[in-house]
C-alpha cells in the first residue's frame, strides 16, 4: 500500500468509528503525542479518543511528503470532532506521521493543532466519561 493510500484509509477509520481499523495501520509499538492526551501508545490514545467522541468527520485537505527519503507524511485536514457530550468543535489539524522501515505501518504520530478554543469543552466533557 502506498503512502497516501495509507493517509486515506486513516481518515476513513477516524471517521468510521473503527478502532480495529486505525489500529490496524500502526505499528504494534506505535506512539501517539497529543496535545490534549499527551505521549501515550497508539492503542491508548485511541482507545481515550473514541471513548471521548461521538462522531468524527475528517476533510482532507493536504498531504505533505518529506523533502528527503525520510520515512514519513503529513496530513493536513479539517476535523469536527463531536465529543460524547454532544458538543461539536472543528479545527485544522496537522497530523506528522513516522512511517515504518517498510512504509506499510505508522510507527509515531505527532499531532498538531490549537487546543485553546476547545480545551474547556472537552475537559467538561472528557470530565462525564
Amino acid at each position: 500500500m502506498g503512502t497516501e493510500e495509507l493517509c486515506k484509509r486513516y481518515l476513513a477509520a477516524l471517521n468510521k468509528g473503527s478502532l480495529a481499523d486505525v489500529l490496524s495501520l500502526f505499528a504494534p509499538n506505535a506512539t501517539v503525542l497529543s496535545p490534549l492526551y499527551g505521549l501515550v501508545d497508539a492503542g491508548n490514545f485511541y482507545r481515550q479518543l473514541f471513548a471521548d467522541t461521538n462522531r468524527s468527520v475528517t476533510t482532507l485537505l493536504n498531504i505533505f511528503v518529506p523533502s528527503g527519503n525520510a520515512p514519513s507524511v503529513a496530513l493536513h485536514f479539517h476535523y469536527t470532532w463531536t465529543l460524547k457530550s454532544g458538543k461539536v468543535v472543528q479545527f485544522e489539524c496537522v497530523d506528522v506521521f513516522e512511517l515504518t522501515a517498510d512504509r506499510q505501518q505508522f510507527s509515531k504520530l505527532t499531532i498538531i493543532y490549537d487546543t485553546a478554543p476547545l480545551r474547556a469543552d472537552f475537559e467538561e466533557s472528557h470530565a462525564a466519561v
